[in-house]
C-alpha cells in the first residue's frame, strides 16, 4: 500500500475538465494581470473571513511583508512571534531591519500568550501570533495585551483559512490577517499565492497601492515606491473555482482526523484536543511522540508518507545565528521539534488507508 502525504495529482485529475475550462476562459479574456477574477476573489474572501477588505497577493510571505511595512516596522523595531513556524514568519521581520523576539509555545504548538507581555519593550511594534496547523491562538487574550500596550497585531493565518476562535474567523481579529494559497494549503493555487485581510480602509488602500509598484490609478503616477506583490488573474480564477469546494474539503479533513482519534492508541501518543472555543481546519494533523524518527522510517517502509512541521526551530537555524539564541532558549519548541510528526489527512485518503496507518503506528508502540 502506498499512501502519499498530499495528492495534488489526484486533485488535478478530479478537477481537470472543469478547471481547464476556467483557465481557458481567463486566458482568452486577455485579463492576465489584474482583472475581474481578482475583484471576485477579494470579495469572496472578505465575506468568508468576515472582514471588510481583502487584497489578493502573490504569496503569504508577501502578505506578511506588506503588513509589517504598512504598520511601520522599520530598523530597530521588534516583532514578537513564536520560533516554531515556517521560516518566512521570521525572515520578513529581518528583511525590514527589525528584530524577531521569540516567545515559546504551549503544548498545542501555539504561542504562549501568558509569556508575551514579559517580552514587550519600548521597541515592540507588532505581536504576530501564528495559527499553526489550522488551530488558532488565544486571540482574545493576545488582543487584550496588545491594546493595553498600544501594539498592533498581525495574524499569520497562512495555515488557517476558515478556522475560528470563540466563533470569530481567523484573519479578522488583528489589524491585518495574512494567508497563503500555496499548493499544500487547504485552499490551494497552482503555484504561489496569498492574500491579506483587514477591517481598516486606510490599510486596505495602502496595501493595494504598495502591492502594485506604488502606482496610483495608472502606470504613469507613482505614490510611493512599492513592491510587485499582486496576484495574477489566472491564479485568482483557479482559486475562485476551488473556493466552491473549500467547506467540503475542511469537513473531510476534520472527519479524517476523527478517524485517527478513534483508532490510535494514545498511551504513547500526545495530541492536544480541540477546545470548545476552537474550530481547527487541520492544515496538518500533528501528533507528538517518542521515537519519532524511528516511527517515520517504520511507516515509510510500509508505504506511508509522513513529514515534520518543523524539525529545526527557527532560532536554531543557521540564518538565525546573529540573533544570539542557543539550544535551551525555548524548551517547549525544542522538545516538540524532536517529537512532532504530521500524518496524511488529505481529502483523497480513504478510511481504509487511515485505519492501516493507525494499525501500523499501534503496532510500532506495542
Amino acid at each position: 500500500m502506498k499512501i502519499p502525504f498530499v495528492n495534488l495529482k489526484k486533485q488535478y485529475i478530479q478537477e481537470k475538465q472543469k478547471l481547464l475550462r476556467v483557465i481557458d476562459k481567463t486566458i482568452k479574456s486577455g485579463e492576465w494581470v489584474g482583472g475581474s477574477e481578482i475583484v471576485s476573489f477579494e470579495n469572496k474572501i472578505s465575506r468568508l473571513c468576515k472582514t471588510k477588505y481583502c487584497v489578493a497577493l502573490n504569496s503569504g510571505t508577501d502578505a506578511l511583508t506588506l503588513s509589517l511595512h504598512l504598520l511601520g516596522v522599520r530598523k530597530g523595531d521588534e516583532v514578537i512571534t513564536p520560533p516554531n513556524s515556517f521560516i518566512a514568519s521570521t525572515a520578513v521581520v529581518t528583511h525590514l531591519g527589525a528584530k524577531p523576539v521569540f516567545v515559546d509555545v504551549k503544548d498545542d504548538q501555539n504561542i504562549d500568550e501568558n509569556e508575551i507581555e514579559k517580552k514587550i519593550t519600548k521597541n515592540t511594534k507588532i505581536i504576530m501570533p501564528v495559527h499553526l496547523t489550522g488551530r488558532m491562538c488565544a486571540m482574545d487574550k493576545i488582543l487584550k495585551i496588545a491594546n493595553k500596550n498600544k501594539i498592533k497585531v498581525v495574524e499569520d493565518a497562512a495555515q488557517s483559512i476558515m478556522s475560528s476562535y470563540n466563533g470569530q474567523m481567523a484573519g479578522s481579529w488583528g489589524d491585518i490577517g495574512c494567508f497563503s494559497t500555496h499548493p499544500l494549503k487547504n485552499l490551494n493555487a497552482i503555484g504561489d499565492g496569498g492574500f491579506l485581510t483587514t477591517n481598516n480602509k486606510s490599510i486596505y488602500e495602502k496595501a493595494k497601492n504598495l502591492s502594485t509598484h506604488g502606482m496610483q490609478e495608472s502606470r504613469d503616477n507613482v505614490r510611493s515606491f512599492g513592491y510587485v506583490s499582486r496576484m495574477d488573474n489566472l491564479q485568482a480564477s483557479i482559486l475562485n473555482y476551488r473556493l466552491k469546494n473549500l467547506k467540503k474539503i475542511i469537513k473531510i479533513r476534520r472527519k479524517n482526523v476523527s478517524i485517527y482519534l478513534e483508532n490510535l492508541n494514545f498511551r504513547r501518543i500526545y495530541f492536544p484536543k480541540e477546545k470548545q472555543t476552537e474550530l481547527n481546519t487541520y492544515h496538518t494533523f500533528v501528533i507528538q511522540l517518542d521515537k519519532r524518527d524511528e516511527l517515520k522510517k517504520f511507516l515509510k517502509k510500509r508505504g506511508v508518507d509522513t513529514t515534520i512541521h518543523y524539525p529545526i526551530p527557527i532560532h536554531l537555524q543557521t540564518a538565525s545565528k546573529f540573533l544570539g539564541y542557543k539550544k535551551g532558549s525555548f524548551p517547549n519548541t525544542e522538545k516538540q521539534s524532536k517529537r512532532i510528526l504530521s500524518l496524511p489527512i488529505n481529502q483523497y485518503i480513504t478510511k481504509t488507508e487511515i485505519l492501516y496507518i493507525c494499525k501500523q503506528i499501534n503496532k510500532f508502540y506495542s
